[in-house]
């Protein structure tokens, strides 16, 4: 019998991500919301015209479906897998990758793939972070147990997490560190800059067919979902932070399940802590596995994610060349030592309560957000420089001559018109579009 967790084991757990630089990858995640081309309705999981469907049609050689009570519910392939969200949404995790050409060609492969199924089964998909125009009870829930926990346990502890399971969209970097100080280092950086991202890739302006109030209404959502679980750690900003910080705060924060015998145990509002001692109320008596701490570990949503690797997840999903550019973004920031140096050096001084402060406006004024003497458009541009700066140090080019930084173009170009994709919809919604929202679900279709 193994001898029972210690709080130093389960912080052990993260160290064992630390890699040398040479090691270092890249992985992509991103979501997007589908619906019946001819109807704008959601796509149900099943039938001739549905997500079971489309995961049939994308069991490509080398591609394993997995089951969950007879149904299929995600397919993998090495380090790579494709999952569904609640509410339908289509996620394709990409494998941890050497370079953003990678990502570029893994993202584009999978999207060809997907244009070809769509086109067959007169559907479609969307680039953006929320759904513009169905309300929650028009969505379909995806046959995954742990859903059933989480949808029944969200509304006691906020009033956006259900919206945030069914009508959000997102897409998110992984990265990777080579000790406890880097992963400080670099998750300190990150989740500071995590609301200027929120800003520069603002693109959910519309709920149930208008202008929600907010440029990014997904990032909203957040705002009400959990705050035991969510938003910016705290311990991230004292000094000294490292994996045993963050398992202090994972430890108290409220657990949602544990599996057992291949069923889900709902543990919802439970410490992790007290599973610890054996005191669950749930599994008296129950000493935690490794794999407790793991999934435990998987239910928790900070704007950064510390596993054996950071997750970025501050940004609404968009189109192909958004999805390429938030890795390159966050790989120029966090990989050359001198960009995070001066990443660092950006955000040396800033308060947890000012990071907070910024999470909680941008998501309503995105580049028009003051913070200090400036502004988040300035801040953006001073981000993003550094980001390019970083990426052209690193001088990984491809057979055109071009380095990574080609793929922060749609950035620049946000920057450059002081507009967000979020505020060119509202113009389009207020003008020609003359209202229709219907327009979007072509405007913000992938291709």
């Amino acid at each position: 019998m193994n001898s029972p967790l210690t709080e130093s084991d389960l912080a052990d757990w993260f160290a064992r991500g630390c890699k040398p630089a040479s090691a270092w990858r890249i992985g992509t995640e991103h979501e997007k919301i589908g619906f019946c081309a001819e109807t704008l309705r959601p796509i149900p999981y099943e039938g001739t015209r549905s997500i079971a469907r489309v995961l049939e049609m994308l069991q490509q050689p080398g591609w394993q479906p997995v089951q969950e009570n007879g149904k299929v519910i995600a397919l993998t392939h090495g380090m790579a897998s494709v999952t569904l969200e609640p509410g339908g949404q289509l996620e394709l995790s990409g494998a941890p990758l050497a370079s953003i050409f990678d990502t570029c060609r893994e993202t584009t492969d999978h999207l060809h793939l997907l244009k070809a199924i769509t086109d067959e089964l007169k559907i479609g998909f969307l680039g953006l972070g929320f759904q513009p125009k169905w309300k929650q009870d028009d969505i379909p829930w995806m046959p995954k147990a742990r859903y059933a926990v989480m949808r029944e346990y969200m509304p006691k502890v906020g009033k956006g997490g259900l919206d945030m399971m069914l009508r959000t969209a997102t897409v998110q970097a992984n990265l990777d560190f080579s000790s406890e100080a880097d992963m400080a280092a670099k998750m300190r950086v990150s989740l500071c800059l995590q609301p200027l991202v929120t800003a520069l890739y603002a693109a959910s302006p519309f709920v149930e067919g208008k202008p929600s109030g907010y440029l990014s209404t997904r990032s909203a959502c957040w705002l009400d979902t959990d705050p035991m679980r969510t938003g910016v750690p705290a311990c991230v900003f004292e000094d000294g932070f490292g994996f045993s910080g963050y398992t202090k705060w994972a430890l108290d924060a409220p657990m949602y399940f544990v599996i057992r015998n291949d069923r889900y145990i709902n543990c919802s509002g439970g410490s992790f802590r007290d599973f610890l001692c054996g005191k669950l109320a749930q599994l008296p008596g129950e000493l935690p596995s490794m794999a407790d701490w793991e999934l435990h570990i998987s239910t928790l949503f900070p704007d950064v994610r510390l596993k054996q690797y950071l997750e970025m997840r501050g940004a609404d999903a968009g189109q192909w060349p958004w999805i390429c550019s938030l890795p390159a973004l966050w790989k120029g920031l966090l990989y050359d030592e001198k960009a995070l140096a001066d990443a660092s050096a950006m955000i040396e001084d800033w308060s947890h309560a000012e990071v907070v402060q910024l999470r909680n406006t941008v998501p309503k004024t995105a580049f028009k957000t003051p913070f200090r003497d400036t502004t988040v458009l300035q801040l953006c541009e001073c981000m993003v420089e550094i980001a390019r700066d970083g990426l052209e140090h690193m001088d990984i080019r491809n057979e055109k001559g071009e380095s990574e930084a080609c793929f922060l173009n749609p950035l620049f170009s946000a920057i450059e018109s002081g507009q967000t994709q979020a505020e060119r919809w509202l113009s389009a919604y207020h003008g020609q579009w003359q209202g229709n929202i219907d327009r979007i679900f072509f405007e913000a279709m992938h291709v």
